[in-house]
C-alpha cells in the first residue's frame, strides 16, 4: 500500500466533489467582495492603515506558525519602509525580519508576475540571509538535497519517532516543480480560490526546501488569493487564521497526504478557514477605523513624540498592561519623565487610571 499521497499513480491529478464545495465557495467570494467594497469606500490613510496592519499580522502569523517569533515593531517599521508609509515610532529591523517582509511583499504586491525557479529561490534566500537555519548549515536558493536522509516531518523521542510525511525524494524534485510551476502559472480553468487551496497542498507536499516550506507555501497561497481579490492590497490575513486553528490546519493537511487524490475534504477545510479569516477582519476594521477617529478628535491637542509613540501602541493593541515602568522603557526616558508625560495626558483627557488597581498603577485610554 502506498503511504502518501504523491506515491499515487494518478499524482498530481487531483479531484473533488464540486457539489460538495459550491456553497462555501460562494460565500468565501461574497465575503470577499463585500470587504473589498468596504475597503474602497474608506480614504487613501485609513486604506494604508488597514493594509500595514493585515501584512504586519501575515507576516508574524506566518512564522508563528513554525515556532519563530518575530518582532512587531521591527515587522511594522520593515513593511512600512518597503511600501514607502510613513509610521511613527519606527525602528531598525534585523536582517532575517526584512527577508520575511520582502517575501511576503513580493508575493502580493507582484502578485500577477509569473512564478519562477529563480524567484522562489529568491525567496528562500531572503529567509535565509546566512544560509543556516538555526545552529544548522543549510542549500539556500536551491532545491533540497536530502543529504542526510529523506525529508521527513515527524514528532516524538529519539528512537520513537512517528513519522507523519514523507516528501518525494530529491531525486523527483526537479521534475515535480516543472509540472507545479507549468499548472500555477497556465491553469486559467479552476477558480483562483480554489486554486490557492490545491497550490498550498501541492507546494507543501512536495516540500521542495531543505526548510521554510511552510513560510512559502503561505506566501503562494497569499500570492494567489491577492489574484482572486483583482488587488494587491491585503485587508485579511490566511496566516492569522490558520494560526489559530494550527491544530486542526496539520491534522488535515496529514490525513489528506495519507489519503488519494480527492482532496474535497482538505478544500473544504480550507475554505472554511478562509471565510473565518474574512470575517475577522471586521475587528481590524473597527481597530482602524477607532484610531482615525481617535486622532481626529485629539488632531488639535499637542503631545510630544514619546506620548505619540505610546498612545500608538496602545490604539494598536498594547501587550499587557501599561505603567510608568513601561512608558519609560519603550520611550527611552526616566521614569520622572515617564511620570510627567502620562499625568498631562491624564490631565488633557486621553489617558485615564484603569479602575482595577493592584500593585502598580496602570493606565488606559480614556473612554
Amino acid at each position: 500500500m502506498k503511504a502518501f499521497i504523491h506515491q499515487q499513480e494518478d499524482w498530481p491529478n487531483f479531484k473533488w466533489d464540486s457539489d460538495k464545495i459550491v456553497s462555501l465557495l460562494s460565500e468565501a467570494r461574497n465575503l470577499q467582495g463585500r470587504l473589498i467594497g468596504k475597503m474602497e469606500s474608506l480614504g487613501f490613510d485609513l486604506r494604508n492603515e488597514a493594509l500595514l496592519d493585515t501584512l504586519t499580522m501575515d507576516v508574524l502569523k506566518s512564522s508563528e506558525i513554525e515556532g519563530e517569533f518575530l518582532n512587531p515593531d521591527q515587522v511594522r517599521s520593515s513593511i512600512a519602509r518597503k511600501l514607502g508609509m510613513e509610521i511613527s515610532g519606527s525602528v531598525e529591523s534585523d536582517r532575517d525580519v526584512d527577508g520575511v517582509v520582502e517575501m511576503m511583499l513580493d508575493a502580493t504586491q507582484n502578485c500577477f508576475k509569473p512564478l519562477t525557479p529563480d524567484r522562489l529561490f529568491d525567496w528562500h534566500a531572503a529567509l535565509f540571509p546566512t544560509a543556516r537555519s538555526g545552529m544548522y548549515k543549510i542549500t539556500v536558493a536551491d532545491w533540497r538535497k536530502d543529504s542526510t536522509g529523506p525529508m521527513q516531518v515527524v514528532s516524538g523521542a529519539m528512537g520513537k519517532e512517528k513519522v507523519h510525511f514523507q516528501a518525494p525524494d530529491s531525486s523527483l524534485v526537479e521534475e515535480e516543480m516543472k509540472l507545479f510551476l507549468d499548472w500555477f502559472n497556465n491553469n486559467v480553468k479552476t477558480d483562483l480560490v480554489l486554486k490557492a487551496a490545491v497550490a498550498h497542498l501541492w507546494f507543501v507536499t512536495i516540500h521542495p526546501f531543505e526548510d521554510g516550506n511552510g513560510r512559502i507555501t503561505r506566501a503562494l497561497t497569499d500570492m494567489l488569493l491577492a489574484q482572486s481579490d483583482k488587488s494587491n492590497q491585503r485587508f485579511y490575513s490566511m496566516s492569522a487564521q490558520i494560526r489559530i486553528e494550527r491544530k486542526e490546519y496539520y491534522e488535515m493537511l496529514e490525513k489528506t497526504q495519507k489519503g488519494n487524490l480527492d482532496i474535497t475534504e482538505w478544500i473544504q477545510w480550507f475554505l472554511n478557514c478562509l471565510i473565518n479569516s474574512l470575517r475577522s477582519t471586521d475587528s481590524m476594521l473597527v481597530r482602524v477605523l477607532f484610531k482615525a477617529d481617535f486622532w481626529t478628535k485629539h488632531s488639535k491637542i499637542l503631545i510630544n513624540e514619546r506620548q505619540n509613540k505610546l498612545l500608538n501602541k496602545l490604539l494598536d493593541g498594547f501587550d499587557g498592561k501599561l505603567t510608568s515602568s513601561k512608558w519609560a522603557k519603550i520611550a527611552k526616558c526616566s521614569k520622572d519623565t515617564a511620570i510627567r508625560d502620562i499625568n498631562d495626558l491624564i490631565d488633557k483627557d486621553i489617558l485615564q487610571k484603569e479602575s482595577a488597581g493592584g500593585r502598580s498603577t496602570n493606565y488606559e485610554l480614556s473612554k
